[in-house]
């Protein structure tokens, strides 16, 4: 009797995990509570697996072995208690993908800056000529990748969900870039559980593997005294500090080991303060890789950045619109605001995860001429800023958003989407709200 795994959600992840599953000779099936793209049914279909669409039918889940559970399903969900009452084993697709590959894994997470990091590393492995796949958060499936097309190093962006269920999995390079509150509705609101989640990426690691991180967070700092971490560690920060190997020192970008590497600080593509963080994360990690000195120097100054993410869409009547719709969270709009040079009108809202706004109250104050909010629901926003006494305006939706930042801004001034929520109150996801900001800039 072959061993049967279930899969709950048939997006990217559930469709590549199906596939794999399949290929390894288990009896497979898949459900998903939503309707299943079409592009994912036909991958299906097509290897005769079976699925079911807008329902979760009980018996044909709780029959599993072991469930493959999609990062977006909550432990919440009422199959999913279930099943962990029944103790049927519960995994990620990317768990379930590193049992069937020995590939070398540079994986990537943290509260801000991943997608970005884990672009500009897949970026530099590809300029260097190495056989590199992107995956996790980005690119398509890990399990897809390992059963289809499978490459000698894998770049992986991981999210705190994916890491929950992730157990034997072991990251040959581990990347941990900041941990800042968020998600905090998904983990009982208590910020030590979506922490501990984080802290997962280094399990597993042996001393012949590397750990990079941000040597100047606090939340790190304090963390890392409760591990007893095997792996190599690569501390970067800001400035030279004592234990960092990568820092920025008189305008130089420096790395100091595993091979000494360094470059003029104005010739990297990424500008503000984040992205030297995101930069040094990357060049450490592929001078680890063995990735020569001169292809990473390149690669860095001629990465094209990502898109939703601090992205310029065009200049109309004097004003630069920027697409930051993956700034989901408040960090991430304290970095975009604090990397602005002009004058800025800020839209901000969407799905509140509990947000604190309280740190970027005095960037709003000294930054931004008006705040144009953008959801279903402002009450939070109006309880927040509108004391502040700057301008503001109650939108929701993208048209009437776009029409109230064409009339307050002046020339000169730039208008900034970098919501701090989630999107999903009017979108149907943060790229679904930039493609509407940036369409609707270009028709201005």
């Amino acid at each position: 009797m072959n061993k049967r795994i279930v899969i709950l959600g048939a997006g990217e992840s559930g469709a590549g995990a199906a596939v794999l599953a399949q290929k390894e000779g288990f009896d497979v099936f898949v459900s998903d509570m939503s309707k299943i793209h079409d592009r994912y049914k036909q991958q299906l279909d097509s290897h005769h697996i079976a699925w079911e669409e807008e329902q979760h039918t009980e018996e044909f889940i709780l029959n599993a072995d072991e469930i493959i559970k999609s990062p977006g399903i909550p432990d919440t969900a009422p199959v999913v208690v279930k099943a962990k009452a029944r103790g049927i084993n519960i995994i990620s697709e990317i768990e379930f993908a590193g049992r069937y590959t020995t590939s070398k894994m540079i994986c990537i997470t943290g509260s801000n800056g991943k997608t970005t990091t884990t672009s500009l590393i897949y970026h530099i492995f590809k300029a260097a000529g190495y056989d590199a796949g992107l995956a996790g958060n980005i690119g398509n499936s890990l399990a897809l990748q390992v059963a289809e097309e499978p490459h000698e190093y894998y770049i992986i962006e991981l999210s705190s969900f994916q890491l929950d269920n992730m157990y034997d999995f072991r990251a040959n390079i581990a990347i941990l870039l900041n941990i800042t509150p968020d998600h905090l509705d998904r983990y009982d609101n208590c910020m030590q559980n979506y922490v501990d989640s984080k802290m997962r990426i280094i399990q597993n690691q042996t001393p012949q593997d590397a750990f990079i991180y941000w040597n100047d967070d606090p939340v790190i700092k304090r963390e890392l005294e409760k591990y007893d971490i095997k792996a190599i560690r690569y501390p970067f920060s800001e400035l030279k500090e004592k234990g960092s190997i990568g820092y920025i020192e008189e305008g130089q970008y420096v790395i100091e080991k595993p091979e000494p590497f360094n470059m003029e600080q104005e010739q990297l593509s990424l500008t503000g303060k984040h992205n030297i963080y995101n930069s040094l994360a990357a060049g450490i990690a592929t001078n680890i890789a063995g990735i020569k000195k001169e292809v990473i120097r390149k690669s860095l100054s001629d990465f094209p950045g990502v898109e939703h993410r601090l992205e310029k869409v065009c200049v109309v009547r004097g004003v630069q619109y920027v697409n930051d719709s993956k700034a989901t969270n408040v960090d991430a709009c304290w970095y975009a605001l604090e990397s602005m040079r002009t004058k800025v009108v800020l839209i901000i809202g969407g799905k509140d995860k509990g947000n604190d706004y309280g740190p970027i109250k005095p960037l709003i104050q000294e930054k931004c001429s008006a705040l144009v909010y953008l959801g279903a629901d402002n009450r939070k926003l109006h309880d927040n800023f509108d004391q502040m006494g700057i301008p503001v305006r109650d939108t929701h939706s993208m048209r009437e958003c776009i029409e109230a930042c064409y009339e307050l801004a002046k020339p000169g001034e730039t208008v900034l989407l970098s919501p701090c929520c989630a999107s999903f109150d009017l979108f149907k996801n943060m790229e679904d709200r930039g493609e509407q900001f940036k369409e609707l800039v270009r028709n201005l």
